[in-house]
């Protein structure tokens, strides 16, 4: 056999980025570097770095083989009839509300349809939510109020078109990286094109910003409000638009008037100057293609529905949707979650984008399915999920492909939620992670390379994610153990699907039954295909109905709505601050979102040590003057408390937050740091319309960590013994690398007795300097460097990657390496310093050489050292060098 090239989808964020990968003739053969598809039209061929390293993440050493109950191993069949005994008991005694899936925008649309088909057509329960329901729920409720339906109106074509771009909420030069990119050289080429942020951190998106609203934390919404206002006053309403396309407008704008009555209580309400507000208003007032792009920002709020129709009523009012260059775009965070919308993955929703609160779906539903024990009302959304868990009301739990433990709010409330179920089913392709851990059952899940089916991304595109490779051990699709258990709860011939394009097929003969227009998603061109078409699936825009196979690309051009009356709904919005509000006892303001080179709870990105090189630890952001006030030097230990938990990170001293607000990432668990897991933080808080939790805010209070001591540890073995203030892991190619901090003063001795506990003999190389209190130590095994240790009273950076080098599996040590190990590097090589640029491991010790010899720009650091060459992530921090040149010359 020979190598074969496959076209699939990326299965990071929602951007939807199609990847070329070669698989080996050999199974023993590594997979290549993947590559970007260059037909597809999400990305063009371009890939972010961790799209790029895909292929890294395919050999984990932690994959989980075969089922597990009760902590044995079993087959398939006993798993299985587990499972289905249990669902049943609990259905017979306690109804079908005692039942639930916890599913997630990782799944693939075919898996999404049977789990929903499952419970709420054949188990007569709608508990059934998802992790999606954490980053776009109010998005859908925001667009489902408005236009009668959840449709996304734009495509990332109109953000080149547009000639005033909006972000709000989204760092998309880290989230979206792909995208960015695409908006970068948009504005390259057309320089008139303004770019606006709005967000309350200045990140990586702010570079190409001409203007930054940097507003209090939750006042998105008066941001709107006032340009709605604005908009009528300077009259650029399109009044024909409004009178023949829409309903509300005069109470709606009456709102707008009585909440943001002018220029100053606006400002003053979202924290800006009156000339920053000023400045929008007259890019909003003088610019007809605009697009309004919002993300986990506008959407992890109290009130995110309310921003969301805010920013909707904006487009409404000026007729600034279904046009090129403009409308109101909801960016999903997730590969899958524009897919599990589209099936009823949330406990609100049925399938095909209908819901029970639309007049005769629910029946539509039962008839298609020709379901026994149809649901009939709303089920449990996330956080009131896991509530009903802990009550006892949910007996059965089957979580796939999340991990619930670290993502969702208030981690103790879910820990004590799932000790107390009678049955907690995980479906996962990890052994190891913070939720397997609370699990009963384990059925070891295909992960991506292996699954095969559909995906969709944020701007409504189907795309096939393909299998590429074997799945490993015993490992199987989510779509065929549903099914599996749904044989044995007797429900066989509805479940009986032999491959995955036949719940496409039927997915799609669902989207056009009794539609003829009526729903907004609908894919019945698809309804007859073959397995061969399916196969052949090219990336397409929905609604494909029968008759248009090319698809759609922008929504309401017609001006015609899902609504009864075909007419768009204006929604007065009152905006409203966060839930929970600065105080004595909480001081900080405290905000969450992500890093560029991680994704979600790292259980996949985690197993890339490149991936780990731009941030490798966990990290609190916080404002200079507030370092200084509480005595916090930068990456020092930091202790976050708020009212439900607490959590230890280092501290990052920058300006990009603003005094009396800090800000952590949310990747890393238990796996991978002691203490580390930020939804410790954040209670229980949601938006009562669409159930989203307030994840972006939390009040804490900060305390630095002192007396203590700062090291790492290097290890050729995993050390289970680490009995540290706090630990890190970060993944490295060579062994295991551990960022630790430990009580000032602890002893040589109780070190070396700790890492003793993992070695066997060997000698002991050892260096302590009494004025400098570092101590260095390192255990030789027949002249192989087993691990080491440096200690010091303040956070120090030394470089791993020649250390690591150094561990079982290199050449004998010489007595030059001894000595430099000691030292921590020897004089021969290269410290890269931090790494800035991933995609070719550039450090900013490089960066800062090469300005030093005469490179000043951007461009120039890309010829010289290849760095922002690449996926262009980079490029916002590069040019944070380029001044360096003139200190360098003072």
């Amino acid at each position: 056999m020979s190598a074969t090239t496959t076209k699939t989808t990326c299965p990071y964020c929602g951007v939807g980025c199609g990847v070329k990968v070669t698989v080996p003739s050999s199974q023993s053969e590594p997979v290549p570097p993947v590559s970007g598809d260059i037909d597809h039209p999400a990305n063009f061929g371009r890939l972010c770095v961790k799209g790029s390293s895909l292929a890294s993440t395919l050999k984990s050493d932690d994959r989980l083989l075969t089922p597990i109950v009760d902590g044995k191993q079993v087959s398939w069949d006993s798993a299985l009839d587990s499972v289905s005994e249990k669902i049943s008991q609990v259905v017979k005694d306690h109804g079908p509300d005692a039942f639930a899936f916890y599913l997630s925008g990782q799944i693939l649309t075919e898996d999404y349809y049977v789990a929903n088909k499952l419970a709420k057509g054949f188990i007569g329960t709608a508990n059934v939510d998802t992790n999606s329901r954490l980053c776009m729920a109010s998005a859908v409720v925001g667009y489902k109020r408005a236009f009668g339906s959840d449709t996304v109106p734009c495509n990332y074509e109109d953000l080149e078109l547009c000639d005033l771009l909006i972000m709000i909420g989204s760092n998309a030069a880290w989230t979206h990286p792909i995208l960015f990119q695409r908006i970068v050289e948009a504005k390259k080429q057309r320089p008139n094109m303004k770019v606006v942020v709005i967000d309350p951190r200045e990140t990586a998106t702010c570079d190409i910003a001409d203007l930054h609203l940097a507003i209090t934390p939750g006042t998105d919404a008066a941001v709107f409000s006032y340009l709605l206002q604005r908009s009528a006053a300077e009259n650029i309403l399109d009044t024909d638009f409004i009178t023949e396309h829409t309903n509300g407008f005069q109470g709606t704008l009456d709102k707008a008037l009585e909440v943001t009555p002018d220029l100053s209580s606006a400002a003053e309400f979202c924290g800006v100057s009156e000339e920053s507000l000023e400045q929008l208003a007259r890019l909003w007032l003088a610019t007809d293609k605009s697009i309004s792009f919002y993300s986990q920002g506008v959407n992890q709020s109290s009130s995110g529905v309310d921003k969301c129709n805010a920013i909707i009523n904006c487009h409404l009012a000026t007729g600034r949707i279904g046009k090129e260059g403009a409308g109101p775009f909801s960016i999903t965070g997730q590969p899958n979650a524009m897919g599990g919308r589209e099936v009823g993955g949330l406990a609100n929703q049925l399938a095909a984008h209908m819901d029970f609160a639309t007049p005769g779906a629910q029946k539509l539903v039962q008839r298609f399915w020709q379901a026994p024990n149809m649901a009939t009302e709303n089920g449990l959304k996330a956080v009131d999920m896991f509530q009903a868990v802990e009550e006892g009301k949910i007996k059965v739990i089957w979580i796939m492909s999340t991990n619930p433990m670290v993502s969702l709010p208030d981690t103790a409330q879910v820990r004590r939620a799932l000790e107390k179920c009678e049955l907690v089913i995980v479906s996962d392709c990890k052994a190891h992670t913070d939720t397997t851990a609370m699990g009963d059952v384990l059925l070891p899940a295909t992960g991506w390379s292996e699954k095969d089916g559909t995906v969709t991304n944020s701007e409504r595109r189907i795309s096939r994610q393909r299998g590429l490779l074997p799945a490993p051990g015993e490992a199987q699709h989510d779509w065929w153990a549903i099914c599996e258990v749904a044989k044995r709860l007797g429900y066989q011939s509805a479940f009986s699907y032999r491959s995955v394009n036949e719940i496409f097929v039927e997915h799609a003969a669902l989207s056009a039954f009794e539609n003829n227009g009526k729903r907004d998603f609908d894919i019945g061109h698809f309804s007859q295909m073959s397995k061969e078409e399916y196969d052949a699936l090219v990336p397409v825009q929905w609604p494909v109905p029968k008759g248009r196979p090319e698809g759609t690309k922008r929504m309401f051009e017609d001006g015609r709505f899902f609504t009864p009356d075909k007419k768009a709904k204006f929604i007065p919005i009152t905006p409203q601050l966060p839930i929970n509000k600065a105080s004595s006892e909480w001081p900080f303001t405290f905000n969450t979102g992500r890093v560029r080179d991680q994704w979600h709870t790292m259980t996949r990105t985690g197993d890339s040590a490149l991936l780990t090189k731009h941030t490798d630890q966990p990290y609190v952001e916080i404002h200079p003057k507030d370092a200084k006030m509480l005595g916090i030097g930068d990456k020092s230990l930091v202790r976050l408390i708020s009212s439900v938990g607490e959590a230890l990170l280092k501290a990052k001293i920058s300006q990009g937050v603003a005094p009396g607000n800090v800000f952590s990432p949310i990747h890393w668990t238990q796996q991978f740091a002691n203490s580390a897991v930020v939804s410790n933080l954040i209670p229980q808080v949601f938006d009562p319309l669409s159930g989203q939790p307030e994840s972006k805010h939390a009040q804490v209070k900060v305390e630095a960590v002192n007396d203590v001591s700062y090291g790492l540890i290097i290890s050729a073995k995993p050390l289970s013994n680490l009995d540290f203030i706090y630990w890190c892991l970060v993944p490295s190619d060579e062994g295991y690398h551990y960022e630790v901090v430990c009580p000032e003063g602890q002893s040589v001795d109780s070190i070396q007795s700790m890492l003793n506990k993992e070695e066997d003999g060997g000698e002991w190389l050892e260096y302590t300097n009494p004025t400098t209190h570092q101590v260095r130590l390192a255990n030789v095994v027949d002249h192989k460097l087993t691990v080491a240790a440096y200690l010091h009273p303040k956070p120090e950076s030394i470089s791993c990657d020649w250390l690591e080098s150094k561990l079982v599996k290199s050449e004998p040590l010489t007595d030059l390496d001894r000595m430099a190990i000691l030292v921590g590097i020897p004089s021969n090589v290269e410290d890269k310093g931090e790494i800035v640029c991933s995609c070719f491991q550039i450090g900013s010790k490089q960066i800062e050489k090469a300005i030093a010899e005469g490179v000043d720009s951007v461009e120039g650091l890309g010829n010289s050292l290849k760095c922002g060459t690449n996926c262009g992530s980079c490029i916002p921090e590069l040019k944070q060098f380029i001044p360096i040149k003139a200190d360098l010359a003072v």
